[in-house]
Order: structure tokens, then sequence, then C-alpha cells
């Protein structure tokens, strides 16, 4: 099957990778996604393992339209009742970039009668919509004159992994998270902190893969167990297969925030996730406390104007740069903040840069090594 999995912008390539160890063939790195090829049984791994993508579609139908009635041919000319039995219920969701439609909207209505036209040709019942809960979702690319009809196999996702109890104020995109652990090239081997931890999204992302816990494991449904093609003992496989490999932690993962509250919403997000032996949560200020491991990687996601904003962002950036200088030799410092100006006093040169969105807010994923010695400051950052 060719698939598609979608992801943040600036995740291309690492999910590209995850999904190569994963068994895919034919990865090509697209904007905000990844094509792939594969069977059924890798559709059900990539849903259930991945850390790193958004919701996987299987395209159905791709072609050209040079006005909108083409859209409703080409729709129409699915076959749909492999995909659809009459009387269950579907949905469209449609994404638009096409002077043929300035309305997202009325493309996805063109396609709803299109299903439901295609049943009626073949005097059988047709399909309900159901926004709500669906049996079968659909999903319509439109970039300029390319159409690329797809099936959900997700639904809700995968971003949702069900351990989050509390989200507390600005919480990060568990994929989110988990990219910025891949592309730090923290591996489980080796300690991981965030001194400003908030709900804990990142260091549960890292508990979860220094434990090999697959994210789908707290999930209960997918889109796909209501394809008409479901395999349940193939699913079983997977899952089965998945926790064959969870392992006791080898390294200890630290999470820490000044804030009491923040701190009982993260452990109360790391208990339901299962990780009290791997992440501790300590209530502490990052800026007069010591690392909790002599050397290791730090992760951090500080308040930045966007979002939750301080009353003077230069002194509080420029506190960041100067406890890592004075307090952090030997780690691996990594910095997301959507606050460039802020960035610039942590007075560090940056040896990696990524530009990630958090949410609709463009940040930067910035990594400093930290060295002893007079190779602590390496000259002021350059963005």
């Amino acid at each position: 099957m060719k698939l598609l999995a979608k992801t943040h912008y600036g995740l291309e390539e690492v999910l590209a990778e995850e999904l190569r160890e994963m068994g895919a063939t034919g990865v090509a790195v697209l904007n905000r996604a990844v094509a792939f090829e594969g069977s059924k049984l890798l559709l059900y791994t990539a849903n259930y393992r991945c850390r790193l993508a958004l919701s996987v579609l299987m395209p159905v139908a791709s072609f050209r339209i040079a006005k909108q009635k083409d859209l409703y041919n080409g729709s129409v000319a699915v076959e749909w009742d492999r995909y659809l039995d009459p009387g269950r219920t579907f949905a469209v969701t449609a994404v638009v970039n096409s002077e043929h439609f300035p309305h997202t909207g009325y493309a996805g209505l063109v396609v709803k009668d299109a299903i439901a036209d295609f049943f009626r040709r073949l005097n059988l019942e047709r399909p309900s919509v159901d926004a709500r809960d669906p049996d079968l979702l659909v999903n319509v690319h439109i970039s300029n004159d390319r159409v690329t009809i797809s099936l959900d196999s997700t639904v809700v996702p995968l971003y949702k992994r069900g351990y989050r109890q509390d989200g507390g104020e600005a919480p990060l995109s568990e994929v989110l998270a988990a990219g910025m652990i891949a592309l730090s090239g923290w591996k489980a081997g080796m300690p991981l902190t965030d001194g400003m931890c908030g709900s804990g999204t990142i260091v549960a992302e890292a508990g979860l893969t220094a434990r090999n816990i697959a994210p789908g494991r707290f999930r209960k449904s997918y889109g796909f167990m209501r394809w008409k093609d479901y395999d349940a003992a193939l699913y079983r496989s997977v899952r089965f297969d998945a926790e064959k490999h969870e392992r006791k932690p080898p390294v200890k993962i630290f999470g820490s925030d000044i804030s009491p509250e923040a701190c009982a919403i993260a452990l109360r997000n790391i208990k339901a996730a299962g990780l009290e032996d791997t992440v501790e949560i300590t209530e502490r200020d990052f800026f007069s406390s010591p690392p909790p491991a002599g050397e290791g990687t730090l992760i951090i996601n500080p308040p930045y104007g966007h979002r939750l904003g301080t009353q003077d962002m230069a002194e509080f950036y420029g506190r960041i740069g100067s406890t890592l200088k004075h307090g952090y030799a030997g780690y691996t410092a990594w910095i997301l903040s959507g606050d460039l100006t802020g960035l610039r006093q942590v007075a560090l040169k940056p040896s990696r840069k990524y530009t990630l969105l958090n949410g609709d807010i463009e940040c930067r994923f910035q990594g400093y090594e930290l060295y002893g010695g007079s190779r602590k400051v390496k000259g002021a950052d350059s963005l």
C-alpha cells in the first residue's frame, strides 16, 4: 500500500527515519508529511508505535482538476464499496489551497455528494454522514490542481496518547516533545532532564522512549478498526510484539519546576503513563539548583512572550544562559523558544538549530554543547 504519515513542520526527516526502522520502503519526505509504502502490518504498526506521526493516511485516488466539476467526477469514480458498506457512516475533512475552491467547506460537500451518489448508482442504501463518530473518515487534500483522496486510519490524532490527565498551561504536543527528543540525538543510556517541565510532556515522552513503551499502548481505538478489511488478529500481534520489547528503565529521567501546581500535574501524568520508576518529578528552581545528574541532556521549553511571557524576557533568558554556563558543564542543552530576541540573550553559540512550529508559533530549537573551563562560552549566539 501507498501510505502517508502527517507530522509537525520540522519533524519530517526524523519521522522518515522512524518509519524506515519499522520497515517502510519508498520513503519520501514531504512538507509536514512523509510518503511511504508498506503492508497492512506496517499500517497498524505505524499507528501503534510511531512517536513522531500525527496520523497515517491511505491514499485511494489522485487526479488533477481544471474546474470544480472535475472534483466530483474524480471522487465518484472511486470504488467506495471497497471501503464502506451501505448503511454505514462516513465524514469528509478537506484541506484546500486552490483557486478552484475558495471555500474549503464546499470541496468537502462535493466529495460527500460523490460518495452518496456512487451508492445510489448501484441502487444501494446510501451511507450516512456522521461528523462526530464516523465509521470511515475521508481526507481530501487539494493543492492547486492536484487532488488526493485518502482514508484516515487514525482519526483521533496520535498526539493524543491517552496518558495525559491534565495539560496545565500551554502544554506541548506529545508528538512535538518526542520530535524534540529525537532531534536532540539523546539516547536512553544517558540521563535526561527538563528543569522547566510544566505538565511533564518532555520527560514523559523520554520515559516512554527509555522504556521502549509504544505510545499506542494507552489508546483503545484507531480508525482502521472500523475498516471493512480490519484484521483483529494482526493488530493483536502488533500489540503483543511491542509489549514484548518493553524494558526496564536503563537510566533516570528528571523533571522539575518551580511551580508546585505544575509538579502535581506532571506527577499525575507520569503515574498515568506507568513511569514512576523511570521519571522523577521534583519542585525546585532551575536557576538555583544543581543538575540532577553529573552529565546528560537538558531539554527545556521556557516561557516566551507569545505563550506565557515574563516581565523581563531578556533578563530571564540571560539567566538561563548564565545557569547553563556555570552549572551544566558536560551537558548538551536544548532550548525551544518562540522568542528569538530572548534566545540571543543566552549568549552561547548553538551547535545545532532547527525551526519548529509549536501550534501556530514559529520557534527555534537550539542545542548547545557545554564544556568546562574556558570552553564554557563559545561566543555570542547567532540567529
